[in-house]
C-alpha cells in the first residue's frame, strides 16, 4: 500500500510537470546589454582599464574592452565617471538571520519564530546583498534548511539574491560553539549529528554525510570556540584532531570543501593538518601557523567587519559574549598585519548577519586601514574569493565567457575604496538586479 501511494505521488508530480512545460511560453530571444565607464577593473592584474566596456549577451560576457564589437540591437547603459568591477564574492556571510541592537530580542525571535515566516527575513536579506553589489555569497551555516529554500528559490527565480552555497548545518562537538544555548536538556532535545553535532570520528563523518544529503555546497566545521555563545572558550579547540581528520576527508571524498570557524592558535594548526581549505576569522593566530597556512594554500576569510561590530558595541550582548568580543577584536588586527607581511591567500568574507546586511562593503576599508592594498582587497573580493570557492571558471573577473556579474561604482575605487559602498548599477547573470536612482 505504501509503494503504491509513493507511485501515485510521483505521477502527481509527473503530470504537474508535464503540464508546466506544455504551458511555459517560447524562449526569448539573447538580450544584449553593452555596459560603458571611464574605467574597469582588472581583477587578474589588479590595474584598471580605460575606458570601461563590457557587452553581455545571454547572461555571459561576450566582449571587454575599447575594441569590443557592439551589437547594434543592445541596450547601453553609460555609468559616466565609474568603474565597472566583477560581481563582488563574500564568502561568509549568514543571509538566514541577523543581530539586532539587542541581543535579548534576537534570541526570543530566534525562539518563536517559524522557519516559513524566518524565510521571508533571508529573502529580504538577500535581496539586500545583492543590491550592496555582491553577487555570490558562502552562507556558512543556518538552521532550519532555511538557506537551503533561499538558495533554490534565487536560482528557480522567486525572489532576488546571489548565488548562493551552502554549508546547511555547522559542525561542531557538544557544548561548542555550533551546539547552540545551553537550554537545560528536559526543555529542548540535544542536537546530533544532522543538526551538526557530533562527538567522535563515525559521527563526524555521519554529520558530514547528512548535511550534504539534504543540500550541503560546502561544509563548516568549528575547531574552536566561537564570539556569540554563551557555553564555550571562544579560542579552545572543540574538535580533536581525529574528529577533524573525518570531516575534511568525507567532505573532500564528496567533492566539498571545508571551511573551518577557528579563533584560536592551537584549534587552527589542528585544522590546517587535516587539511581544510580556509580558516574563517583567525582572531588569534600566530605568525609559524599563518606560515603553515601559506605553506599548505590554506585560505584566510578574516571576516573584520563582525569583529568590528561585536568588539566595538560590546555592551549589548551578556557579559560573557562581550568580554570574548572584546579579546578577538584586540588580537585580530596583528593576525591580519601578520598574514599580510607572510603573504597568506585572502578571501574576502564579513560573517554579515553579524552586522546588518548590505553593509558588506565596508570591509573592504578595514582591510586598507590594515595595510592591504585597494586592488588587493578588491581581488580578495573576485579572483580571490571565486577560487576559494572552487567558481574560477565561472566569475571573479571580467573576462569573455564567464557569468555577467557586474558592480558599477562611482570613481575609482583604488583612490577611494569607500566607493564600494554606494553601487550605482549591479548585474548579475546579465540581468539588471540594481540601478541606483
Amino acid at each position: 500500500m505504501r509503494k503504491q501511494r509513493i507511485a501515485f505521488v510521483f505521477a502527481c508530480f509527473a503530470l504537474a510537470a508535464a503540464t508546466l512545460l506544455a504551458a511555459a511560453p517560447p524562449a526569448a530571444a539573447p538580450h544584449a546589454l553593452v555596459l560603458k565607464a571611464a574605467r574597469l577593473f582588472d581583477a587578474r592584474s589588479g590595474g584598471v582599464v580605460t575606458p570601461g566596456i563590457v557587452v553581455v549577451e545571454d547572461g555571459k560576457i561576450a566582449a571587454v574592452g575599447a575594441a569590443a564589437a557592439l551589437p547594434p540591437s543592445a541596450e547601453v547603459v553609460d555609468l559616466g565617471d565609474a568603474t565597472l568591477l566583477p560581481g563582488l564574492i563574500d564568502a561568509h556571510v549568514h543571509l538566514t538571520g541577523e543581530i539586532s541592537d539587542n541581543w535579548y530580542r534576537d534570541f526570543y525571535q530566534e525562539v518563536m519564530r517559524m522557519p516559513a515566516e524566518q524565510a521571508f527575513y533571508a529573502a529580504r536579506n538577500a535581496r539586500k546583498t545583492l543590491e550592496a553589489g555582491f553577487t555570490t555569497v558562502r552562507n556558512l551555516g543556518a538552521a532550519d534548511y532555511v538557506d537551503v529554500g533561499l538558495r533554490n528559490a534565487i536560482n528557480a527565480g522567486l525572489t532576488p539574491g546571489p548565488r548562493m552555497l551552502v554549508a546547511v548545518h555547522a559542525l561542531g562537538a557538544t557544548g561548542g560553539h555550533g551546539d547552540g544555548t545551553p537550554f537545560p536538556p528536559d526543555l529542548v532535545k540535544p542536537r546530533g549529528p544532522i543538526d551538526g553535532v557530533c562527538n567522535g570520528a563515525d559521527e563526524c563523518r555521519a554529520a558530514v554525510r547528512y548535511q550534504i544529503k539534504y543540500g550541503a555546497d560546502v561544509i563548516k566545521m568549528m575547531p574552536s570556540g566561537g564570539v556569540l555563545s554563551l557555553s564555550d572558550p571562544v579560542d579552545a579547540p572543540e574538535l580533536s584532531q581525529a574528529e577533524m581528520n573525518a570531516i575534511v576527508e568525507e567532505a573532500h571524498h564528496w567533492g566539498r570543501k571545508v571551511a573551518a570557524h577557528c579563533h584560536g592558535d592551537t584549534a587552527g594548526k589542528m585544522a590546517i593538518e587535516a587539511g581544510v581549505d580556509s580558516i574563517e576569522h583567525g582572531s588569534f593566530l600566530k605568525p609559524d601557523t599563518l606560515q603553515l597556512m601559506k605553506q599548505k594554500g590554506v585560505y584566510l576569510v578574516p571576516t573584520l567587519l563582525a569583529g568590528e561590530w561585536t568588539g566595538g558595541q560590546a555592551d549589548k550582548f551578556p557579559p560573557a559574549i562581550a568580554t570574548k568580543a572584546k579579546a578577538a577584536l584586540a588580537a585580530r588586527s596583528e593576525m591580519f598585519r601578520n598574514a599580510l607581511k607572510i603573504g597568506v591567500k585572502i578571501a574576502f568574507g564579513t560573517d554579515s548577519a553579524v552586522s546588518p546586511h548590505g553593509l558588506n562593503a565596508q570591509e573592504f576599508a578595514l582591510m586598507t586601514g590594515l595595510g592591504m592594498s585597494p586592488a588587493e582587497a578588491l581581488r580578495a573580493a573576485t579572483v580571490g574569493a571565486a577560487d576559494l570557492l572552487g567558481l574560477g571558471a565561472e566569475i571573479g573577473s571580467l573576462e569573455v565567457g564567464k557569468a555577467a556579474d557586474v558592480v558599477a561604482v562611482p570613481g575609482n575605487p583604488l583612490q577611494d575604496i569607500r566607493s564600494t559602498e554606494h553601487p550605482l548599477l549591479v548585474v548579475k547573470g546579465g540581468a539588471i538586479a540594481f540601478r541606483a536612482k
